[in-house]
């Protein structure tokens, strides 16, 4: 049985799995950091760098070494890509992209040896959706991102991994930038491909059943590159695997790209 009590910094711990989290942890008795828009230790929007850096700096100065950094920042966006505001796309990969990747650079400074960096990724990430091309595109980057991370620290003993969630039955979907503007091109499929329905909501993974498989997640000795939560999406990581992707990409639209009847 683990002794030691553990500093965690996670980003985005004041709601969904970053919270689920948090509090997982507290309760093994560990500390945790908690950086988000609404923070109990630290208020702060990912995307203002200038300020991370400060956080991290003042984390440094008060507890010296962080055992791990879970990176759960993030929101969505969602709308065609011809009709969305090009500051709200910027802002998207600001917070999932680039929000991510200064938390990594900046914790690194502070890792114990053996410490692990878990960067929250998508589903998404490998498995791309109609109309929420830019968080697909964010989320993909980070999980870029984490790979070429993990490559840099190989001969360290420093474990870098992403975690690829489904959907999962937070307040995240409700929270998404939902833009239904359209026009003849899209007609109605924008609405009827991203507004949350009865269907979809009881798809969706249940925020204990999450924040569970993520909680395993940072716990192993060993981390692999990725790690994948929700049975539907082993499914399709595997048609993935072995089907050639315009294939995929066909039965993904099919699924996701919903016009009228």
């Amino acid at each position: 049985m683990r002794t030691e009590r553990r500093t965690i910094v996670i980003t985005g711990a004041s709601s969904g799995l970053g919270k689920g989290l948090r509090e997982k942890f507290e309760a093994k008795g560990d500390i945790v950091i908690d950086i988000s828009l609404d923070g109990r230790d630290f208020q702060c929007d990912v995307s203002d760098f200038k300020r991370l850096k400060e956080i991290f700096a003042e984390i440094h100065e008060k507890y010296g070494q962080i055992d791990m950094l879970v990176t759960c920042a993030g929101y969505g966006i969602s709308g065609a890509v011809e009709l969305l505001d090009e500051k709200a796309c910027k802002k998207q990969c600001d917070v999932n992209f680039f929000g991510t990747a200064f938390a990594c650079k900046y914790a690194l400074t502070m890792l114990k040896p053996r410490g692990k960096i878990i960067i929250i990724s998508s589903a998404t990430a490998l498995f791309p959706l109609p109309f929420k091309t830019y968080y697909c595109a964010s989320k993909a980057a980070v999980d870029s991102f984490a790979e070429s991370l993990r490559m840099e620290l190989s001969r360290t003993d420093i474990q870098v991994t992403s975690v690829c969630p489904g959907d999962v039955r937070t307040n995240f979907s409700e929270n998404r930038v939902k833009v239904y503007d359209t026009n003849e091109r899209y007609g109605k499929s924008i609405d009827l491909s991203t507004r949350p329905t009865e269907k979809t909501e009881k798809r969706r993974m249940s925020p204990e059943y999450a924040v569970k498989k993520l909680l395993a997640i940072c716990e192993k000795k060993h981390l692999k590159p990725r790690y994948i939560i929700g049975n539907q999406y082993h499914f399709f990581n595997f048609a993935r695997k072995i089907l050639p992707q315009s294939a995929m990409i066909k039965i993904l639209t099919k699924i996701f790209y919903k016009t009228e009847k």
